[in-house]
């Protein structure tokens, strides 16, 4: 058909005419609605990215962490676990403090050990600059789906 036919016809149905494949010989284009083929295509796309593992949620702790800070932060970890979340643990070094990296691990390991109910290590602990770092997967289905 050709294309001032087409247009017509679209124009007429009160419709778009859209080229699909432009490289093919003739040009292929099809008759739509192409605000409800966007609106349709956005929907479709937030549906797959609902579906997918939550995001990466960060938090800090310091190699000197008082007992009670360490239990209020590791709540906040386990929300985040629970809610469907990736975590990045960090144990931040600060001044002369990374001399004992040693107790920077324990730490760590004593981090993802007592959470290991619910999650899983994804990233082993390794230490990067200033910082021991490791990535943690909830291995528990979120919650309220």
């Amino acid at each position: 058909m050709k294309t001032r036919d087409a247009l017509e016809l679209a124009y007429s149905m009160n419709l778009d005419l859209v080229e699909v494949a432009p490289n093919a010989r003739p040009p292929v284009a099809k008759i739509m609605d192409y605000g409800k083929f966007k609106y349709e295509e956005k929907k479709r796309k937030k549906e797959a990215k609902k579906k997918q593992a939550g995001e990466v949620k960060e938090i800090s702790f310091r190699p000197s962490i008082d007992k009670h800070d360490l239990e209020t932060k590791m709540k906040k970890v386990r929300e985040f676990l629970e809610d469907g979340n990736k975590v990045k643990v960090k144990i931040f070094f600060k001044g002369r403090e990374i001399v004992h990296q040693d107790k920077g691990f324990e730490l760590i390991n004593s981090i993802l050990e007592e959470l290991s109910d619910i999650s899983a290590v994804e990233v082993p602990p390794k230490l990067e600059g200033r910082y021991i770092t490791s990535m943690i997967r909830p291995t528990i289905k979120k919650k309220g789906g």
